[in-house]
C-alpha cells in the first residue's frame, strides 16, 4: 500500500514529481546532510484544515519555498489528535527528510516519534521548548506580539465605548501573548479599557466563536479582538469593527477589519531549510523569526480604513514600528492566561 492510500491522509495532497533527497556524507549529529541541488523532501502535518488562519500561513511559506525549488511539498490536513504519531511515522518511513506541523496536544508523542528518526528534520509548533537531547527537533510558535500591540493602538482609537471582545481558542501561549500585546497597545490611547476574554475550546469553531462574539456585543463591546474565524462575521452583522489575526481579511470583511496583526511563516521556514542543506539543523527555538525584527510579522496598508483611524494612533504606530525595527522598542511577552477586566 502507498503512502497516498493509507487511511488517515487528504486526498487534497500537493504531490510533485520530483526524485527522492539525494543523500550526502552525514553531519556530527541531527538530519543527514542534503546535497544542495536538491530540494528537500518536506511532509506538513496539520490538525485543521490548511484554510484556517494559522495553518495558512505555514502552508503558504512552504508553498513558496517549493515553487523556488527549496522543497518537494506534500501535506495531510485534519489530522486527529490520536492519529498524529501515526500520520508522522507513516512519513518518516516514506522517505521524507523534514516533517513540519503543529504539536501543541501531542507533545509526547511527536517528541517519541521524532527520537525514532535522528535523521530526519523536525520543525514543530510548540509551546515548550526544545530539547538538546533530541537534536533533530526544533520548535517555533507564532511569536507576534509586536503587530498585534500596534494594532491594539489603532482599536484603541477607534472604539466609542472603550468596551472590547475577545475571543480566542485555548488559553494557551501563543494566543495569551497576543491578547496582551494587543491590550497593552489599546491602552496607549485608551487607558480606561475594559475587556471580555472568552476561549471557545477550539481552533475551528467559527459558529461557536461568533455566537460568542454576539454575547460580548450584547454586553457592550463595539471593538472585537477575532483571534478565532467566525468573530469579524459577528462584528460584520452587528455593524461594529474588528481587528484580525495572522491574516488580512479585510477583503473579506472591507467595512469591519480595521487591522490585523499579520504572521509571516517564510523567515522560520526559510531559516530551517538553510539548516538542512547545510546539515547543521538541531534543537533550537525558531520563535525569534517570527518577531517584527525579524521580518516574521507586520500589519497591512489601511486600505478601506485609509483615513478613517485618527492620525494621533497612526503617529504612534508609525513611531513604535521604528522603535521595534531598531530595536529601541520591545514589545512585553505576557504568556500567562488573560482574563476579562
Amino acid at each position: 500500500m502507498t503512502i497516498a492510500t493509507k487511511p488517515g491522509f487528504s486526498r487534497r495532497r500537493f504531490l510533485t514529481t520530483t526524485a527522492g533527497v539525494a543523500l550526502a556524507s552525514g553531519a556530527a549529529f541531527g538530519p543527514t546532510r542534503l546535497l544542495a541541488a536538491e530540494p528537500i523532501k518536506c511532509a506538513g502535518i496539520y490538525t485543521v484544515p490548511v484554510e484556517q488562519q494559522w495553518v495558512s500561513r505555514i502552508h503558504k511559506a512552504a508553498m513558496i519555498a517549493q515553487e523556488r525549488g527549496d522543497l518537494d511539498y506534500t501535506f495531510s490536513e485534519n489530522v486527529s489528535n490520536t492519529d498524529y504519531a501515526r500520520v508522522m511515522r507513516e512519513y518518516a518511513e516514506s522517505g521524507y527528510t523534514m516533517i513540519i506541523g503543529e504539536m501543541f496536544a501531542v507533545e509526547q508523542e511527536a517528541r517519541e516519534v521524532a527520537a525514532e528518526y535522528p535523521e530526519i528534520a523536525f520543525l514543530m509548533g510548540s509551546s515548550f521548548k526544545p530539547d538538546d537531547a533530541l537534536p533533530n527537533m526544533a520548535v517555533f510558535d507564532n511569536y507576534i506580539q509586536d503587530a498585534s500591540y500596534l494594532t491594539g493602538i489603532i482599536a484603541g482609537s477607534m472604539t466609542e465605548t472603550g468596551n472590547f471582545g475577545m475571543v480566542g481558542g485555548f488559553p494557551i501561549p501563543e494566543v495569551n501573548r497576543l491578547m496582551h500585546a494587543f491590550m497593552a497597545g489599546v491602552r496607549e490611547m485608551r487607558p480606561d479599557a475594559s475587556f471580555q476574554v472568552s476561549f471557545i475550546g477550539s481552533w475551528f469553531d467559527p459558529p461557536k466563536a461568533k455566537e460568542t462574539a454576539f454575547a460580548m456585543i450584547e454586553n457592550g463591546a463595539d471593538v472585537l479582538y477575532a483571534e478565532r474565524f467566525g468573530v469579524s462575521d459577528a462584528a460584520q452583522e452587528k455593524g461594529i469593527l474588528a481587528i484580525g489575526n495572522v491574516i488580512d481579511t479585510q477583503a473579506d470583511y472591507p467595512e469591519t477589519v480595521v487591522s490585523s496583526a499579520i504572521w509571516h511563516f517564510e523567515p522560520t521556514l526559510d531559516k530551517a531549510i538553510a539548516e538542512v542543506k547545510a546539515g547543521t539543523f538541531t534543537a533550537a527555538d525558531y520563535g525569534v523569526y517570527s518577531y517584527m525584527i525579524e521580518g516574521g510579522c507586520s500589519i497591512p496598508p489601511l486600505g478601506t480604513f485609509e483615513g478613517k483611524v485618527p492620525q494621533e494612533a497612526m503617529d504612534l504606530v508609525e513611531q513604535r514600528t521604528a522603535e521595534i525595527l531598531a530595536g529601541t522598542y520591545v514589545t512585553a511577552i505576557n504568556d500567562d492566561e488573560p482574563k476579562s477586566q
